[in-house]
């Protein structure tokens, strides 16, 4: 089973689209919790919510990863991320049974990719994000490393990076705008 997560309801089939790699693919996982996080991104939703009015690809927010047996952790790099990000989005998340794999590897544990349209063979509406993230994690198929609890080294690679992240984002105003609401204690001291 692959599963896809989207904000849109109603989807029979699934269409490739221009991703972050440049290409028009599908992304699922083979787990279906791994796709939670998709189902909202935190910059399109701020961006939206405090009025800031943008028309282009939205940068995408990724703040997980994996730990060294695939289990994926989430991260909070502000305070109260994943309730901001997630609290009271509902969305849909796509199964299909089968799928034409790209040639296209992507180094994200069980992942899978598709270049061509996909049939959906069942949908499960989630009525909150939040609720079914934390859900995962009381059953152990997901860790969430919470902001408070941040080792100070990642919270030093932090600042490094979100510097570099808004001196990069030139070309993604939403994404700069995104970086300056959330971290005013790092962004404030750069142009």
């Amino acid at each position: 089973m692959y599963y896809h997560a989207s904000s849109i309801g109603n989807i029979e089939q699934l269409e490739p689209r221009i991703s972050n790699h440049g290409i028009p693919l599908i992304y699922f996982s083979e787990k279906r919790e791994n796709v939670l996080v998709y189902l909202s991104n935190a910059i399109e939703k701020y961006c939206k919510e405090t009025g800031f009015e943008y028309d282009g690809i939205w940068q995408k927010w990724g703040a997980y990863g994996f730990d060294q047996n695939g289990l994926q952790r989430l991260e909070e790099y502000y305070p109260n991320a994943l309730e901001k990000t997630y609290k009271g989005v509902s969305g849909y998340i796509y199964c299909a049974n089968d799928i034409d794999e790209a040639d296209f590897e992507v180094q994200i544990p069980y992942a899978a990719t598709s270049s061509s349209p996909v049939k959906i063979d069942s949908v499960e509406f989630v009525p909150d994000a939040l609720d079914a993230i934390l859900q995962a994690e009381k059953d152990g198929l997901i860790t969430i490393m919470r902001y408070e609890e941040m080792p100070q080294k990642m919270k030093e690679w932090n600042v490094k990076t979100i510097r570099e992240e808004y001196e990069n984002a030139t070309d993604h105003p939403e994404y700069r705008h995104f970086l300056r609401g959330n971290f005013p204690y790092i962004i404030e001291n750069t142009r």
